[in-house]
């Protein structure tokens, strides 16, 4: 995609904010689920209380399928107002043939640098020390959501962590149950890989191999454990044969599957059903074997735009993003933990309380979205969907691939 080509064009229409003036702005994002649709509404409701209008973007599908259509239009000449990117890389060119906005000065008015926690966050924004997006959420993918119910038909006790879940995996099957819930997007089997790596590999391998690069221990006897899991992941997964990660989580919800490895945006879904943690359902971070989440998330950016309302407008939804209020109202409603510590999470359920937690002690790992281009993903994306469609392809053989794509990963 060449963006560099539209940049020179695009800029040269930048214009600098001016005085207060209510706009429509589009905002495109891929928060489609029923958790995710809540949360939204709660972003959209404090907007529109500021005069101007949140008109709603949403693409369904999952990011994979979202980017490459908001980044077309932002390169083809039609930008949105704001879009939705997750915390890293996926954005990096963009920021970089100058079609994304600088948002320094909003930040420095609102004490960014103060006030959102991991800084790791902000420095996912930051580019050449100029702040480019607004961070909305941290969100991490090590987690496990059980059906405490499933259990119940199954005979056996509710897992403690993978290990016993995986051992479970034959009850369930028996008692006419899908064990593991796993949609057909990419996005999907390549998460749960990673999870895989951190929960069960610790957090040195995980940053040997996505921090470092390092293909040899890509390649190594360590990583082989990994693919062997992934393996047994793969066997409890069959029959799963949903598309969406939501539908995978309604499973659960319904006791029809014993878990799904799913991020912590899960429990908004829980939540949207009326399902109640440590009664209805069990979530395990970390697996229930390393208690250590990566903080990644979602972010807001803001392509440059001509027109002078929008573009203040554009501030002005910046600054609602990260208002204290709002970040409890969207959070609590998407199972996601605020970019911010000063805020009151009195009604957080059970699970966010253990995901704060873990977060506030500083056992945390930066996500893969941060360590890797977005090219690297797409190509761990493209193996482990192979790698879980096909059965034929055995743990060593994927090892080799992957250690290929480590070792040459930008």
């Amino acid at each position: 995609m060449r963006i560099r080509a539209f940049a020179a064009v695009l800029a040269a229409t930048a214009a600098l904010p001016c005085a207060a003036m209510a706009a429509d702005l589009e905002v495109t994002h891929w928060w489609t689920s029923g958790g995710e649709a809540a949360a939204v509404k709660e972003l959209a409701t404090a907007f529109d209380a500021t005069g101007n209008k949140w008109v709603d973007g949403a693409i369904a599908g999952s990011g994979s399928t979202a980017r490459p259509i908001m980044i077309s239009r932002i390169t083809g000449g039609d930008p949105m107002g704001a879009t939705q990117f997750n915390h890293g890389r996926q954005a990096e060119e963009l920021v970089m043939s100058g079609l994304m906005r600088d948002l320094s000065d909003v930040a420095e008015k609102g004490k960014w640098k103060d006030i959102i926690k991991p800084a790791s966050l902000l420095d996912s924004c930051t580019f050449e020390g100029k702040i480019y997006c607004a961070p909305v959420n941290i969100h991490s993918w090590q987690w496990l959501w059980l059906s405490n119910a499933a259990f119940e038909k199954a005979g056996v006790p509710v897992p403690k962590d993978w290990n016993e879940f995986v051992a479970a995996g034959p009850k369930l099957r028996e008692a006419g149950l899908q064990p593991l819930a796993v949609g057909g997007s990419a996005f999907q089997v390549n998460g749960l890989f990673d999870t895989l790596v951190i929960a069960l590999g610790g957090t040195d391998l995980y940053n040997k191999v996505y921090k470092e690069k390092d293909e040899e221990t890509a390649a190594g006897p360590e990583m082989a454990k990994i693919f062997a899991a992934a393996d047994d992941a793969r066997k409890l997964a069959k029959g799963s044969n949903v598309q969406d990660w939501n539908q995978a989580t309604n499973l659960v919800i319904t006791g029809k599957a014993g878990g799904q490895i799913m991020g912590d945006w899960a429990q908004g879904e829980f939540q949207q059903a009326g399902k109640v943690a440590g009664k209805d359902y069990t979530c395990l971070p970390g697996l229930g074997l390393n208690q250590t989440l990566t903080t990644g998330g979602d972010a807001i950016y803001f392509p440059v735009l001509k027109d002078e309302a929008k573009s203040k407008a554009q501030e002005v939804l910046a600054e609602t993003i990260v208002d204290p209020k709002v970040q409890v109202a969207f959070n609590l409603k998407k199972g996601s933990v605020p970019i911010r510590s000063d805020v009151d999470l009195a009604a957080a359920n059970d699970c966010m309380k253990k995901g704060i937690e873990i977060i506030s002690k500083g056992s945390t790992a930066t996500s893969t979205d941060q360590l890797v281009s977005a090219d690297t993903q797409k190509q761990k994306e493209d193996l482990m969907s192979e790698f879980f469609a096909n059965a034929s392809i055995t743990p060593k053989q994927a090892q080799e691939r992957f250690a290929s794509i480590i070792g040459s990963a930008d």
